[in-house]
């Protein structure tokens, strides 16, 4: 039996592999079924079969107490998976996740009970609405048209617009945050870097939006604040819409020189930024960037295993070296629990370089964030997986993550990044941006300060 199945609200219109070409808007006969038998965002409104995976019934309500609070702390963990029992439960785990089991005798998952815990502003679901029988993919599938934000393809037809709905999903409009990545090594030793970033899509700016925003998806700066060696270094980016007919948009600034460049290798399999080589510019938010270098191709839907409502993960009573330990996080601490995603194959393009030749997605249908992803090599190896500890930011309906991970299977090193358990509140929404914060002038005042 297929493991993966087609969408219900599509049937036969969704075959299990469908081109990327440009498409049309779906029909607002289909685009009705938002808000009724699908969620707002295009999720299946109604659990499974077993229940399980309980009914959508608007998420976790807004509140402006302390985010870190957790609403599921009296649920008991239903079963853990461990390397002695994984293949039962393989089903409903990626390859990558698999592995793991595989390599690390002491791995383990504890499975809690599943919460629909996703909810975001009705603005948001106004326009995943609107865009669902408006917004198309431009030519070759690179860019989206008529796109203002949040969810372009709330009933997707293809991976591409699945895609395109992780990269572009609402992360709360202006956000500056602090937190701790680190590369660690085999045997658990690592030295954590501190990073200052801000993210501004132009819609939310306090400047409001200007004629050179038409193709710009969002404006982001990096700011190293540790080690020593390294403070100083700014990084400011451009995304844009269609990075085929404008490429995403870099600068750098370099404290030892004390010079702005451009740095359009700020791209695609480029190292990112003191990682130590484990992760690529493309791998940050599990997937960012320009989708050229792939073909897509949308399988289906399937139950996975995956990790949320990361309450615990967050918790500010907890130190980084709480969590980091060789080979993966503390498996104490996060929490999986059963949910539908949507799976999407990349394969790379004969003419087309990168160091994955594949990745498999595995997108939460109620977030169209990427929970796991499975990168392999040219050989068509298992290489990397990563995961994405999902986390309802309740203060500002923002469902986003509190850690991602991305684990070397061949090395045994792996990357932990946007941690802040020991940096006060974590994520700040709602900062007041103007467009003068993202400049090159902006970013060598903010490596000199």
């Amino acid at each position: 039996m297929n493991k993966y199945k087609k969408p219900l609200l599509l049937g036969s219109l969704l075959a299990l592999a469908i081109s990327c070409q440009t498409q049309a808007a779906v029909s607002a006969d289909q685009a009705a079924k938002l808000g009724t038998s699908l969620t707002p965002i295009g999720a299946e409104m109604a659990g499974n079969a077993d229940g399980s995976i309980p009914k959508w019934e608007g998420g976790l309500a807004a509140s402006s107490g302390d985010r870190f609070a957790d609403p599921y702390a009296s649920d008991k963990i239903l079963l853990t998976i461990t390397a002695a029992n994984v293949d039962q439960y393989k089903d409903k785990l990626s390859p990558g996740q698999v592995a793991m089991f595989k390599k690390y005798p002491d791995y383990k998952m504890n499975i809690y009970p599943s919460h629909r815990s996703a909810a975001l502003p009705q603005r948001i679901y106004d326009a995943a609405k609107a865009n669902a029988t408006s917004v198309q993919l431009a030519a070759g599938g690179n860019g989206v048209t008529t796109f203002k934000e949040a969810v372009p393809f709330p009933i997707p037809q293809n991976g591409l617009e699945v895609i395109w709905n992780h990269i572009t999903r609402y992360r709360g409009g202006t956000l500056q945050r602090t937190v701790m990545q680190a590369a660690v090594q085999a045997n658990g030793d690592y030295s954590p870097v501190k990073l200052e970033e801000k993210f501004a899509w132009p819609a939310y700016m306090e400047d409001g939006v200007q004629d050179g925003d038409k193709n710009i998806l969002s404006y982001f700066t990096q700011e190293v604040l540790s080690p020593a060696r390294l403070v100083g270094n700014v990084l400011l980016v451009y995304e844009t819409l269609n990075q085929v007919d404008q490429p995403r948009q870099a600068w750098v600034y370099n404290a030892g020189q004390r010079r702005v460049r451009r740095a359009p290798q700020v791209a695609y399999d480029a190292p990112g930024t003191a990682t130590d080589g484990q992760r690529t510019s493309d791998n940050l938010d599990m997937y960012n960037g320009a989708p050229d270098r792939y073909d897509w191709k949308l399988i289906g839907k399937k139950e996975m295993y995956i990790p949320y409502n990361s309450f615990k993960l967050a918790s500010r009573s907890l130190k980084y070296d709480d969590i980091v330990k060789p080979g993966h996080l503390n498996t104490d601490l996060p929490r999986y629990e059963l949910h539908r995603v949507w799976v999407v194959e990349a394969t790379l393009k004969p003419s087309e370089r990168h160091i994955y030749a594949k990745r498999e997605f595995f997108i939460d249908e109620d977030t169209w964030q990427a929970a796991v992803v499975d990168h392999y090599d040219g050989r068509d190896q298992l290489w990397r997986v990563a995961e994405a500890y999902e986390f309802q930011y309740r203060d500002a309906q923002v469902p986003w993550l509190t850690a991602e991970a991305l684990y070397d299977l061949q090395s045994g090193r792996y990357l932990i990044g946007s941690l802040t358990n020991e940096d006060g509140n974590g994520f700040s929404f709602g900062e007041k941006f103007r467009h003068n914060d993202f400049t090159p002038d902006a970013i060598r005042r903010m490596g000199k300060r």
